[in-house]
């Protein structure tokens, strides 16, 4: 299968229940421009006998990031996913709502799910794509002055992926069979984080 696209990006809030993997507060995110994970594994182990390889033990996952391309985080979305308290505080006799990266900040772990648009045979098919431990990083900030034309700017988040605590440990999860429509992915990473849209 080919990649064409990809969309949908949620995120949930992730709480280990007794070694059930559990989420809240599922929403999706911004517009979801791209996405690439890099994983890290252990070295594979072999073992020699009779001047021949005999026995071996593969890699396995040991840890990886992924980096989100979006088209710019709100506020309260960098406030749910950073693990910030919104505040409130007077500017001028307004109440004004405030984002406070301090020393408060608690980024929390999230299950993360998206969705990449595959075609094959010339049959278009919608894959789920679920992450279900991960831990942001605090996101850079950058803007460029506007010249003669739009230069069309976007946002780069950064996450750790880590194993699930269920006896299975998983990182990543998908659904054997693709989904004809992108609403099914979606109702299917929805599910998966939760349950219902915040």
């Amino acid at each position: 299968m080919v990649t064409t696209g990809f969309s949908r990006i949620h995120v949930a809030k992730y709480t280990n229940n007794g070694g059930t993997a559990a989420y809240s507060d599922v929403r999706e995110l911004s517009r979801a421009k791209k996405m690439e994970t890099e994983v890290n594994t252990t070295d594979e182990n072999n073992f020699y006998a009779n001047n021949v390889l005999a026995e071996s033990e593969p890699a396995k996952f040991k840890d990886g990031k992924v980096k989100l391309t979006v088209a710019g985080l709100s506020a309260e979305e960098e406030a749910f996913i950073l693990g910030i308290e919104v505040t409130k505080t007077q500017v001028n006799g307004t109440e004004v709502e405030e984002v406070e990266y301090g020393s408060n900040m608690n980024p929390p772990y999230l299950g993360i799910g998206a969705v990449k648009r595959m075609q094959k045979n010339g049959v278009t098919s919608y894959r789920a794509i679920i992450l279900p431990k991960t831990r942001f990083a605090i996101p850079p900030e950058a803007g460029e002055t506007q010249e003669e034309n739009i230069n069309w700017q976007v946002q780069e988040l950064e996450a750790v992926i880590l194993r699930d605590d269920t006896a299975k440990a998983n990182w990543k999860v998908i659904p054997k069979t693709n989904f004809a429509t992108e609403e099914e992915a979606v109702a299917y990473i929805v599910a998966k984080l939760g349950g219902k849209t915040a």
